[in-house]
């Protein structure tokens, strides 16, 4: 019989601060849970390299070499340290270029099922950082995305997931239950009227909007109960909620009133209007969530 394929490994990126440590903590109990491969990176920018080179004389040795080495040597003190990968055998690498850039393609080399990333960075990951660069991240990445924020001490027990029927909020909702098939599943679908503000502006009566707001809250319901249904999600282990409002404070309120651990988002479509939305609802939803944020592409 042939062997089987080694499996991909899941990677995440670090810049030695508390933050990242987190995400390591986090990628290193996704990583014994299942079975995977762990990789830990370190991406060093090259504008940075430049200009410490200029400070220096010109016979000074390459500093990037004495970077690269430092930057080794810290991964492999943080991989052997069993208080962060828990005793798994875990490669290190350091990345020369432009942090989200080479991370990003590191990922895709390795095929890698997820990309880890603490919510605040420092020194050269500090592009990572929550908000700016999170839509940015979400057109580029071709590995779904989980930002850490919280300490680290069971596997994910409650995850919030975001649901709009398209085909990225199944990919979404299927990477969760891979990832943590013992949390409890609250699936929600935030819903939107069409034409409701021009309704009101044209003076239809309240009565009327509510009616087609109420018929709308069903059919959600409808459409959620189908969906748990063909994903066999049984009902003892999920809550299904479909709402008017605001999509980031509907999330915000749910994950506070349900104690979720972890947010589930996906990304629709291509179309560039659709990516500026879904990342500004994102870089919300990470810059104001407890838990952490999985973001399926």
């Amino acid at each position: 019989m042939m062997a089987a394929a080694p499996r991909p490994p899941l990677l995440v990126a670090t810049d030695f601060s508390p933050s990242a440590n987190l995400a390591v903590d986090r990628a290193a109990l996704l990583a014994a849970q299942h079975d995977w491969p762990l990789h830990l990176a370190h991406a060093i920018a090259p504008g940075f390299l430049d200009e410490l080179q200029r400070l220096l004389t010109p016979q000074a040795p390459a500093i990037s070499s004495s970077l690269v080495g430092k930057a080794m040597a810290e991964l492999q003190t943080l991989a052997n340290d069993p208080r962060h990968t828990h005793g798994l055998d875990t490669d290190c690498h350091v990345l020369l270029g432009k942090p989200v850039d080479a991370l990003l393609q590191h990922a895709s080399d390795l095929c890698s099922p997820l990309l880890v990333v603490g919510s605040r960075g420092e020194t050269s990951l500090r592009h990572l950082t929550v908000g700016s660069t999170a839509a940015r991240l979400l057109r580029k990445s071709r590995q779904p995305l989980l930002v850490v924020k919280g300490a680290v001490t069971t596997p994910y027990q409650h995850a919030l997931v975001g649901i709009d029927f398209s085909p990225s909020s199944l990919a979404a909702l299927r990477l969760v239950r891979q990832l943590a098939p013992q949390a409890w599943l609250t699936l929600l679908h935030v819903l939107e009227l069409p034409f409701e503000g021009k309704m009101r502006y044209a003076g239809v009566d309240s009565d009327i909007i509510q009616q087609y707001r109420i018929q709308a809250q069903n059919k959600g319901m409808q459409q959620l109960r189908e969906l748990a249904e063909r994903e066999q999600i049984l009902p003892e282990n999920s809550t299904l909620l479909a709402l008017h409002g605001n999509a980031a404070g509907l999330i915000h309120e749910i994950e506070s009133n349900q104690d979720c651990d972890l947010i589930v988002l996906g990304r629709r479509g291509n179309q560039l209007v659709e990516e500026l939305l879904i990342g500004s609802t994102t870089r919300y939803v990470v810059d104001e969530s407890r838990g952490d944020v999985l973001i399926s592409v």
